[in-house]
């Protein structure tokens, strides 16, 4: 008989940009035996200012959509829209947990909790964003007690630039960003394919290499109990 993931031990719910490719092939990569994803989504396919807030005025419907699925915790994961500002991330928050009854997160919450783990004050962060869109995001990760040595960005202007740019190019990218004042690195965006490349990273860097899914799926797995060690994707997820 074939055995299929119905998440006997968790399940998680997980609310997407519309146009996000990476964020659930990541997620069923790195997830453990037992625990399963369900997903729905939210409009967002580019990365203007007006884009991005306007994925957050569904977030009740979608969350109770994803929420019929029984899901152990609801994720809102799209790094550029949790960490637009601290006040909007909690009003995610609390509108999910509100709508589903549900203990919800969210990716910029994922990601302080993973720096955290790793020790790391001191950052090297790069992304697919334009400079507008890294400053606000930078200026978050400032505001949760990190130092941003350096925080570079390839201007993408919509999901599918972002999913064209290739693992190479973000190994490539991270190494021409070298810092060697820098606590940890991280590859910011769910809509990107860096997470493949966090463990080579690791070791050609000397630090660790945190990604926008590493992280979250780090922070889900242990905020539902879920303790496996999960290898192949960076000191992260490798650890307890």
């Amino acid at each position: 008989m074939n055995k299929i993931n119905y998440g006997s031990r968790a399940r998680l719910g997980v609310l997407l940009p519309s146009g996000n490719q990476a964020a659930e092939p990541q997620f069923n990569a790195m997830l453990p035996a037992g625990v399963a994803l369900h997903t729905t989504r939210l409009k967002l396919r580019g990365s203007s200012d007006k884009e991005l807030l306007a994925m957050a005025d569904g977030v009740e419907d979608a969350a109770r959509l994803v929420a019929d699925t029984d899901p152990n915790l609801v994720l809102f994961h799209c790094t550029a829209v949790s960490t637009y500002s601290e006040e909007l991330e909690q009003s995610i928050k609390s509108r999910i947990a509100k709508s589903t009854g549900r203990p919800a997160t969210a990716t910029s919450e994922a990601i302080v909790a993973a720096l955290r783990a790793l020790g790391a004050k001191r950052l090297v962060m790069l992304s697919p964003y334009n400079e507008v869109t890294n400053a606000r995001e930078g200026k978050y990760f400032e505001g949760a007690g990190f130092e941003i040595l350096d925080c570079a960005g390839l201007s993408c202007p919509d999901a599918p630039a972002m999913m064209a740019v290739t693992p190479e190019k973000w190994r490539s990218y991270a190494i021409e960003h070298r810092n060697a004042r820098a606590d940890a690195y991280l590859l910011s965006c769910t809509t990107v394919r860096s997470s493949e490349v966090a463990e080579e990273l690791e070791a050609s860097l000397g630090r660790p290499v945190v990604t926008s899914n590493t992280a979250a799926v780090w922070h889900c797995l242990r905020t539902m109990g879920i303790a496996d060690r999960v290898t192949g994707y960076g000191k992260l997820l490798a650890q307890h």
